[in-house]
């Protein structure tokens, strides 16, 4: 571990854009940074709802159901998926970053009373084209939420 006190970020991924927060949260965790996410089902996927969706199927086909590729249907696999592909996965310093997130659906308890930060850059108000939330995809994908 390194000398110094492990900095960590608390982020609320709440109406963010998921490609671009995964590409800020990779850099961070790069840097050293632990990154904890909560609200990852409110995340948004920029792109018309339907053809998000199709995608998604598709991907889905790919593959055997017990050797694999095997893919995410929670909203927080999604998300930290997502986020592994900005990462340099083959590298030590890539696998290293991926240990240090953490991502959550809702706010843990642990979590509720500390600081959230959010990325102004990555809000999902800047988008001019239609998108969908990272819940409704895991849904249409197969994710039954609790207390359905």
């Amino acid at each position: 571990m390194n000398q110094m006190a492990e900095r960590v970020a608390i982020i609320d991924a709440s109406d963010l854009v998921l490609g671009r927060m995964a590409s800020l949260v990779a850099k961070r965790s790069l840097n050293g940074e632990k990154v904890i996410i909560v609200n990852a089902e409110k995340a948004v996927i920029s792109g018309k709802r339907l053809s998000i969706i199709k995608e998604s199927h598709d991907f889905l086909q790919i593959g055997h159901p017990r050797k694999g590729p095997f893919h995410p249907r929670i909203p927080d696999d999604i998300v930290k998926r997502t986020i592994r592909g900005m990462l340099p996965w083959k590298k030590p310093k890539g696998r290293q970053a991926y240990k240090r997130i953490q991502v959550f659906i809702g706010i843990p308890e642990e979590f509720k009373e500390k600081e959230k930060e959010t990325f102004p850059e990555a809000d999902a108000s800047n988008l001019r084209c239609p998108y969908i939330r990272v819940s409704q995809l895991a849904e249409s994908i197969g994710w039954k939420p609790k207390g359905r």
